[in-house]
């Protein structure tokens, strides 16, 4: 199974979070995951990567 979230640098120590299903940028609480920092940016992914397999595994459990 495929990792639904990855790091794109954008400058020099600034990074977005994105979808690679959409290419977007993800959005949480209405903060837009740019401009962040390598240790933040590293977090953020591996938790939503985390959740999502997650997800994935109960959706699949259901069907």
């Amino acid at each position: 199974m495929g990792k639904r979230y990855a790091l794109r640098m954008e400058e020099s120590d600034s990074w977005t979070v994105f979808d690679v299903f959409t290419g977007q940028p993800v959005e949480l609480k209405h903060q837009v995951m740019v401009g962040m920092n390598t240790r933040d940016a590293d977090a953020m992914v591996d938790r939503l990567n985390s959740q999502d397999v997650k997800r994935r595994a109960k959706a699949d459990r259901k069907s």
